[in-house]
């Protein structure tokens, strides 16, 4: 695919990856449709890339909701948008135990359900539209199970599998499908506790540019899917063949991690709004 060719809905676009997966292709000549419920850094994005002469428009939408997905799909219609990235997510961190209903389910509808029913409002405009992509931003933790990270894990591995599937149900179509698996990610919403943690375990992080530059040669290249990081592909093709290998790594790096994932956090005293998202929740997103 030409980026330059390339007519963009981006979700999540004002957090680190998204902001900078918009700079990215948006400098390699796509249009862009810009969407995150982070409305003031969006409208600023949306202006830095307007400046340089980006074609971008902002809409403010909470893609965990069905009228701000209409929305979105409406616009997009309009801007004969040929190409989605699922970039909007979270990423908990702690014991199961410790994380509440509301979180856990919280977690899924954004990471998980959201994508996948937006994939689905979005397919007759992509068809519309072809030759056109989707690209489903996912994690080296939905190829391997990692202690501390167990819904956000499961989150993924779903979404991996529905890429998988779908790109296989739209084979006959001009609709490509694309999985990209970022490993950790440095954005400011990473705490001091998953920092200490990768640090303590020698665990890289890259720069949120790395995963954009992932995310446009992926469209560019036209690859099925990509994961960022050597050990972290390694270990998900081992996981895959050996897990029995990686349970007895994990086993022992497990008190160092349990350390940091059963740390004290905070949580809010007042009830929150649905969109809203405790303490630990907000441990990193993208």
């Amino acid at each position: 695919m030409k980026l330059s060719e390339a007519r963009i809905l981006l979700t999540g676009a004002a957090g680190g990856i998204g902001s900078a997966t918009a700079r990215e292709l948006g400098r390699a000549g796509a249009a862009l449709l810009l969407t995150d419920i982070h409305a003031p850094a969006l409208q600023e994005l949306e202006a830095e890339l307007r400046d340089e002469g980006v074609e971008a428009e902002a809409i403010a939408a909470n893609v965990a909701t069905a009228d701000d997905r209409d929305d979105l799909v409406s616009h997009a219609a309009k801007m004969r948008i040929n190409t989605l990235i699922n970039v909007a997510g979270v990423n908990p961190f702690g014991w199961l135990a410790n994380q509440s209903e509301a979180d856990i389910e919280l977690l899924f509808h954004i990471n998980t359900v959201a994508p996948v029913l937006l994939c689905r409002a979005m397919l007759p405009v992509l068809a519309g539209n072809g030759p056109a992509h989707i690209v489903n931003i996912g994690s080296a933790f939905g190829s391997i199970g990692f202690p501390g990270f167990s819904a956000y894990s499961a989150s993924k591995f779903a979404l991996r599998g529905f890429s998988e599937a779908l790109r296989r149900e739209l084979a006959d179509t001009e609709i490509k499908v694309h999985y990209v698996a970022p490993r950790a990610t440095r954005t400011q919403l990473v705490t001091d506790r998953v920092q200490a943690m990768n640090a303590e375990l020698g665990v890289a992080m890259d720069p949120p540019q790395t995963v954009a530059r992932a995310i446009a040669m992926t469209l560019s290249t036209e690859r099925r899917e990509f994961a960022v990081g050597f050990p972290e592909r390694f270990f998900a093709k081992l996981n895959g063949l050996l897990p029995a290998v990686v349970d007895r790594a994990f086993a022992k790096q497990l008190p160092t991690i349990r350390r940091h994932a059963t740390a004290s956090v905070a949580r809010p005293a007042a009830a929150r709004e649905p969109q809203q998202l405790s303490q630990p929740l907000q441990e990193r997103t993208r």
